[in-house]
């Protein structure tokens, strides 16, 4: 039986009103995300892959709600998480954590290791005594693969790969059900990259938490993820099962993501074939009629430009936006 979901995001808009020009004219929107919908369930992670400029780090802030939607509503545990304010969204934030891209910047230079991960029990206080709360941070720094040695040494004195353990851990220390993972490999060497994957993955099946994972690295989200989500332009394209994604995208746009994956061998690298995307992401602001993919796809015909493809399942849970899909 399938799990009731954690997070259900419902039809969710992110548009940033455009400045006006010194003349006045009418205010214009950029759309960075234009209606996204999707569910997690408990213990999965869902990537999210696509070009930079299509909505993936809007999409997770807007989760957060660290950016305010325009509209659409998240549902976080049975919860209209969009409707919270105040004290009570305050509280429930402690079950969504984020790791981010930059794992050197993200931590505070002035505080010592111990004192940045301890820093959410301040903010959330809990009935421990500081010794216990220095044993705890200790114990949660030696579980992500750091040493207790760190605790007064500062951000400034580790490797990137050690900097973005540190932020593992102090996003764990509240115990929440969900991460939200902003690239957090791809400012890492890739040896490390394949260490901070696999401990994420150690302590998803540990906990039974679930990920938002954001990623450019199509290899890396197929390792990692359950489900794999591909935007476009603040869209939709196709949702599925990872493996299923992989072996039978139905979208031109996932095909493309998927044929610029480098393969290890270089006799079949040569040999797979080549689907080049012509052109450049349009422009938010006035992003393309009909599908927004048109006007890069190889399929592409006057349907396209005069209808918007609604997102249609295709079985097993896998949905597209095409109008020209091949069964």
């Amino acid at each position: 039986m399938t799990p009731d979901p954690l997070l259900q995001v419902e039809d969710l808009k992110v548009h940033f009103p455009m400045r006006k020009g010194v003349f006045g004219g009418s205010q214009r929107w950029i759309k960075a995300l234009d209606g996204v919908s999707f569910t997690l369930l408990p213990g999965e992670t869902l990537g999210i892959v696509g070009e930079s400029g299509c909505g993936k780090s809007t999409l997770c802030r807007a989760v957060l709600r660290l950016v305010e939607p325009t509209g659409g509503r998240t549902v976080w545990l049975g919860r209209d998480f969009s409707r919270l304010s105040g004290e009570a969204l305050r509280q429930e934030r402690r079950n969504m954590q984020i790791i981010f891209q930059d794992p050197l910047a993200s931590l505070d230079p002035r505080m010592t290791v111990g004192q940045i991960i301890e820093r959410p029990l301040l903010n959330f206080p809990v009935e421990e005594t500081p010794a216990a709360r220095r044993a705890r941070v200790a114990e949660l720094l030696t579980l992500v693969g750091g040493h207790p040695r760190w605790l007064d040494r500062y951000p400034h004195e580790f490797s990137g790969g050690q900097c973005q353990r540190i932020g593992i851990a102090r996003a764990l220390i509240l115990k929440p059900k969900l991460l939200v993972c902003d690239e957090p490999v791809s400012a890492l060497d890739v040896s490390v990259q394949a260490q901070i994957i696999n401990l994420l993955m150690d302590i998803q099946a540990e906990f039974g938490l679930s990920y938002l994972f954001i990623s450019h690295n199509l290899a890396v989200v197929r390792h990692i993820s359950h489900r794999v989500m591909v935007l476009y332009l603040g869209r939709v394209m196709e949702i599925a099962e990872r493996d299923e994604l992989y072996r039978r995208p139905l979208h031109p746009y996932s095909e493309a993501l998927i044929a610029a994956v480098p393969l290890p061998d270089p006799k079949l690298e040569r040999a797979k074939p080549r689907l080049r995307l012509k052109g450049d992401l349009p422009s938010p602001l006035n992003p393309p009629s009909g599908c927004r993919f048109r006007t890069r796809c190889p399929k592409a015909t006057a349907l396209c430009a005069a209808e918007e493809p609604p997102l249609q399942e295709y079985g097993g849970g896998h949905i597209a936006a095409c109008h020209h899909i091949d069964l």
